[in-house]
Parts: C-alpha cells; sequence; structure tokens
C-alpha cells in the first residue's frame, strides 16, 4: 500500500515538473517575441522623431544679420521670419548717440544675410555700402513705402517733408505698409493723393 502511494506521488510530481517546464519554456518564448517586437518599432519611434525634429527647425528656420556701424555692438546676429530690422538693433544694443536714425526703416523686415548699416550723424554715404533698408524698388522704378528714406518719398508728387515724416512714422507704428490703399491712413493723405500717387508706389 506505501508503495502504491509512493508511485502516485513520484508520478504527480512528475506531471508537476514536466508542467512547471512547459510553463516555463512559453513564458520565455512569449518575453522573446515581445523583445522582438519591441526591437522592430524602435527604430521606426526613432526616424519619426528625427522626422518631427527636422520640421521643427524648418519651421523655426534661423536667419543671419550683419550689423553695423553707429550700434553699441556690431556684429552678426541670428533672426526669426517674422523680426523687423529694430528687433536686431536692439538685438545689437541699441543706437549710439552719434546714430542717424532717420537714414534707418525700423519696420522692415530682415532677410538672410541681410546687411544693416546704421550712419553716424552728418555721415556722407559711402557708395560701397549697400544700405539695404533704404533702397527703393529698383525693378519697376516705383517708391517702395516700406523702405524709402525721407528724401526718397518727398520725390512723390504731392509728398513734402511733412507727409513723408508721416508715413514713415505710420510705417514704423504700423510694422509697415500692407497695401498701398493703406496709405490713405496717414494723416495729410487723401483719396485725391492717392490717385495720383497709386501707380508710382509700391510695398513689395
Amino acid at each position: 500500500m506505501k508503495e502504491l502511494l509512493l508511485k502516485k506521488k513520484i508520478i504527480i510530481l512528475g506531471i508537476a515538473v514536466i508542467g512547471i517546464a512547459i510553463s516555463v519554456y512559453f513564458y520565455q518564448q512569449k518575453s522573446n517575441e515581445e523583445g522582438d517586437t519591441n526591437f522592430s518599432f524602435s527604430p521606426i519611434d526613432e526616424v519619426k522623431k528625427d522626422e518631427n525634429n527636422q520640421q521643427e527647425k524648418a519651421a523655426n528656420g534661423k536667419m543671419f544679420i550683419d550689423v553695423k556701424g553707429a550700434v553699441l555692438h556690431p556684429g552678426v546676429y541670428d533672426a526669426e521670419e517674422d523680426d523687423r530690422v529694430l528687433d536686431i538693433i536692439q538685438k545689437a544694443g541699441g543706437f549710439l548717440k552719434k546714430a542717424d536714425q532717420r537714414k534707418v526703416n525700423l519696420a522692415e523686415k530682415v532677410h538672410d544675410e541681410m546687411v544693416i548699416y546704421v550712419p553716424k550723424k552728418g555721415e556722407s554715404p559711402d557708395p560701397d555700402i549697400n544700405i539695404t533698408t533704404m533702397s527703393p524698388n529698383q525693378d519697376n522704378g516705383k517708391v517702395n513705402l516700406n523702405t524709402a528714406s525721407l528724401e526718397q518719398l518727398q520725390t512723390l508728387t504731392g509728398i513734402g517733408p511733412s507727409k513723408a515724416a508721416a508715413i514713415v512714422e505710420y510705417r514704423e507704428k504700423n510694422g509697415g505698409f500692407k497695401k498701398v490703399e493703406e496709405l490713405t491712413n496717414v494723416t495729410g493723405i487723401g483719396d485725391k493723393t492717392f490717385e495720383k500717387l497709386k501707380d508710382s508706389i509700391t510695398v513689395q
């Protein structure tokens, strides 16, 4: 009787051992499969992250602007897409007391590789220096309301010193002209004056 009970215990123990062994085997197989699955997805996740980073960099692309002349810290500064000349001048520490601010269009949008030159008061223009912030539109001969100097604005019919100053003041306060029709918003310039000027001006 004892021998029969012993045999049953041995059989039960053997079945239990086999069951445990089978369970361990399947558990290891499952773990390996999960590990392989995770490994296979990791490179894809990394690629997606790289693509997202590249898109973010493209969307927030940097520009570099060279600031020269009568500013506190001349040099090359990085800029964002919507920055204006005023923003870059401030990065350069602001104007010196001897700077002739009237000759710089602070409302102009900057672009990559742009050179901003701030002349001193009484300084004669240097033909070798291209002051991009003062250039009119050279393609069609029209005066650019967003870049023209006081002198250039006064070449327009009916625009004297006071109206030219009002145009500059308007563009500085409003971030430039978005369309030529905005000229009628300037103090002293009505529809009749605009009709005379509309073919001679641009905001490009």
